[in-house]
């Protein structure tokens, strides 16, 4: 954790890599134009995470990859689809595990790991703990994770009853990560939906029409292309 008053390792600044964020929506509708089970758009999804990984790591651009894979409200969702979705996460990662190393990627966790499966949970902080000396890239996913459930775990872990911009800063679960600069909706939705609420303060959003299984990496450039077209002043 950062104490207070520490800088994130990425200061805010128009020269630093970026921080990209993708809330991966649309997976459940893609199966179903499809006439498939829901959890066949969530397979679908797997594999372009991993082409945008691939991408991601490529680029001297970006610096942290974020993705919002289950949120605090999707417990709502039908067990059924819940079991497979965190199925799926914990075999890619067993997958992926090696190559986090190998490609010296930090792998990060957002969110509670008190109610995931128990297997997923550990995994998890064992390729946290893997990871931890990385920096060139990170890879953070966001899993059982809501902008104002990480806010009101984090006053919980104050003292003070007046905190400082820097003390709530130090308790949000990544502190040291820097803020996004980069949101991307992708299925047509337009709402922010409690998505990582401190940290996405400047971020510019884009929403695109296409459900996440079909996002490329063209697609990507072109936000990316757009973002390096907007004036940011960041209240200046």
């Amino acid at each position: 954790m950062v104490p207070a008053g520490v800088e994130p390792d990425f200061p805010m600044n128009a020269d630093k890599p970026l921080h990209l964020a993708i809330i991966p929506d649309g997976n459940r509708r893609w199966a179903k134009k499809r006439m498939l089970q829901p959890w066949k758009g969530h397979e679908e999804a797997i594999h372009t995470i991993e082409n945008i990984l691939e991408w991601c790591r490529q680029r001297e651009d970006i610096a942290v990859l974020t993705l919002w894979l289950f949120s605090t409200e999707n417990w709502k969702r039908d067990s059924v689809e819940i079991e497979k979705l965190m199925h799926m996460l914990l075999e890619y990662l067993q997958k992926e595990r090696a190559s986090f190393t190998e490609k010296q990627t930090r792998f990060v966790h957002s969110g509670r790991k008190d109610r995931i499966p128990k297997e997923l949970a550990t995994l998890i902080a064992d390729i946290e703990a893997e990871t931890a000396a990385f920096s060139r890239y990170t890879l953070h996913l966001a899993l059982d994770y809501g902008g104002k459930d990480e806010l009101l775990r984090a006053l919980g872990k104050l003292q003070s009853d007046a905190p400082t911009d820097e003390e709530v800063r130090a308790a949000l679960d990544h502190p040291e990560l820097p803020d996004i600069d980069i949101i991307v909706r992708t299925s047509g939705e337009h709402r922010t939906s409690n998505f990582f609420l401190w940290q996405s303060t400047y971020a510019e959003w884009f929403f695109v029409p296409q459900f996440f299984p079909d996002l490329t990496t063209e697609d990507l450039e072109g936000i990316l292309s757009e973002f390096h077209k907007r004036g940011r002043r960041f209240g200046g």
